[in-house]
């Protein structure tokens, strides 16, 4: 099973640099769970998005090369394998070419009324994994 690339774009803004200068480090994690997020309510028919929530469980990233106002930035999202409730992707944060930053993240479903974790039906993961 391999996953599409999900492509979010970002252009930085004021809000988003810090006393050095360069996007702070939080918003590239910002930027990171804006993907993860668009691209579920892009895939997810409407009624099965409405009835699921996603939180973090773990991100681990890499700094690479820092980015700046007015920068335009792309954040392309991969699903890596779904286990369980538990979604697990590696994100890649661009400017142009060079890697920005590298992010694997854990993510859990929830069901948005009882809050307990849950497994996304086959049909549903079909529309995020495919079949090689």
């Amino acid at each position: 099973m391999h996953s599409q690339t999900y492509e979010y774009d970002v252009n930085v803004v004021a809000e988003d640099i810090d006393e050095m200068g360069h996007v702070n480090n939080a918003v590239y994690l910002k930027w990171v769970q804006a993907a993860v997020l668009h691209q579920w309510r892009r895939l997810a028919p409407q009624e099965v998005a409405a009835a699921h929530l996603w939180v973090a469980l773990k991100h681990e990233i890499s700094y690479r090369r820092p980015a700046f106002l007015n920068d335009h930035v792309g954040v392309q999202v991969m699903l890596e394998k779904l286990q369980g409730a538990r979604a697990f992707y590696q994100t890649l944060i661009l400017h142009g070419d060079v890697v920005l930053a590298e992010v694997k993240s854990c993510w859990c479903c929830l069901d948005a009324i009882t809050r307990k974790p849950v497994r996304l039906a086959r049909d549903i993961a079909a529309r995020f994994l495919s079949q090689d």
